[in-house]
């Protein structure tokens, strides 16, 4: 039986800090649904202190930008896009049209439509999420979507440039410089002056997933990627070092990002517990990372690995990093999870930034339903449908048959027509 070492924060905390969101995410966006450019200018004003001419970018303004990015960066960015391409570009090669002959005369098909425009917004508050265009903007365009719009928040008064850079050169089609709850809908909506698209996608903090939960219906969403999670499965044969290390490497996110330890060691669990507090010690970002280990991080000690697979499952975190002797054991056995990194030799911050999968994931549970962001949230699956006159005839008869059952006369009218103008009269309701 499970033993739970260290608590997080209670439930009931987390239900009070969600219904504080709910009710300003839905404040502001009533506010932009009413009063458009207006809202935006001072929202944006009152959140950000940004009120620019145009809140998109010039060419000029992003070709300025660029060329603020020393050349190592840049290198890097293209190395991180080109991962990323190349595996979206795998995923999208795996999905095909399909068309078959179900029975003789009849065909049905589906086909593969990337959506028409979506906006990718990347997060720029505490730190500037460079990583987070590339994740969105880049896969869209592997996707084939007509319309990218890249959307990111100032930093420190003015647009950052590698955050720009990287938008431009993922393959954003228009970039805006505004933030949070305001921008999503904005572009949600749509005001005099910026034209909405058909999808939210990216990741965020509470404020902007919950403002993507009000927004699905209005628009289509990716998911709800709020807070980062991290879950580290270990047992005795690794060290105290790497795991703290990779528990405060997500910890750092936000003072509201939960990182949790399964363990079937006590004895790591102690070591792990006194690592975190050297390594807070000379941790530049020590001050978030300590308020999220002491507020969200748990430690839960496992009596085997099929006991840690349960409560892996139960927690369904956004990351989860396999050190074990069998990391394969998991990938075999887990069915809750954003995405799993196995093995010592990679980690979440490869996954976050550069080694080609996709760090916009599910969170607060989410991987029991969902998956993260790939090219396939990107494209529509559509149907159709042909048939022979005789075919027409044969489907016609059973389909009348259910529409009677059903009491459907106006569709069994519709099946009833094609029996009659395709077959013989007699024929009409008559199922073989």
């Amino acid at each position: 039986m499970a033993r739970i070492l260290k608590h997080g924060i209670n439930p009931q905390t987390q239900l009070s800090i969600s219904e504080d969101v709910q009710q300003t995410v839905r404040g502001i966006i009533a506010d932009v649904r009413a009063r458009g450019d207006t809202a935006l200018r001072e929202l944006s004003q009152q959140f950000d202190g940004w009120n620019p001419a145009s809140f998109r970018l010039s060419d000029e303004q992003i070709a300025a930008a660029v060329a603020q990015v020393p050349e190592e960066q840049l290198a890097s960015i293209r190395f991180s896009l080109e991962q990323v391409r190349t595996f979206a570009q795998a995923q999208r090669d795996s999905v095909h049209d399909v068309e078959i002959e179900t029975i003789p005369g009849v065909t049905l098909g589906h086909k593969v439509i990337a959506m028409n425009s979506v906006a990718c917004y990347v997060p720029g508050g505490r730190y500037p999420m460079v990583a987070s265009a590339i994740m969105s903007v880049a896969t869209a365009k592997v996707a084939g979507v007509g319309r990218v719009v890249a959307v990111t928040p100032p930093k420190d008064g003015q647009p950052y440039p590698a955050t720009v850079a990287t938008m431009h050169l993922a393959g954003a089609d228009e970039i805006y410089i505004m933030g949070g709850v305001q921008a999503l809908a904005t572009l949600a909506l749509g005001t005099e002056t910026i034209a909405p698209v058909d999808m939210l996608v990216g990741p965020g903090n509470a404020y902007v997933a919950e403002a993507k939960r009000q927004l699905f219906g209005q628009v289509g969403i990716d998911l709800l990627a709020g807070p980062t999670e991290t879950l580290v499965i270990a047992d005795d044969s690794v060290d105290a070092e790497m795991v703290a290390t990779d528990l405060l490497g997500q910890a750092e996110h936000g003072p509201n990002s939960p990182a949790v330890l399964l363990t079937t060691s006590e004895t790591l669990a102690n070591e792990v517990t006194a690592e975190i507090e050297r390594q807070l010690s000379t941790l530049q970002t020590a001050e978030v990372a300590r308020a999220a280990w002491q507020d969200y991080g748990q430690i839960i000690l496992a009596d085997n690995e099929a006991e840690m697979v349960r409560v892996a499952d139960e927690i369904a975190s956004e990351h989860v990093q396999i050190l074990t002797r069998d990391p394969d054991y998991f990938l075999n056995h887990m069915t809750n999870y954003g995405s799993l990194f196995l093995g010592p030799e990679t980690n979440v911050a490869y996954g976050d930034k550069a080694i080609g999968t996709n760090h916009i994931l599910p969170t607060g549970r989410a991987a029991r339903y969902t998956g993260g962001l790939w090219v396939g949230k990107y494209l529509k699956t559509v149907t159709y449908q042909r048939a022979t006159p005789e075919a027409s005839v044969i489907v016609g008869r059973h389909c009348s048959v259910i529409c009677g059952v059903e009491g459907f006369a106006g569709h069994q009218r519709q099946a009833d027509l094609r029996v009659k103008r395709y077959g013989s009269p007699e024929a009409v309701g008559a199922a073989d």
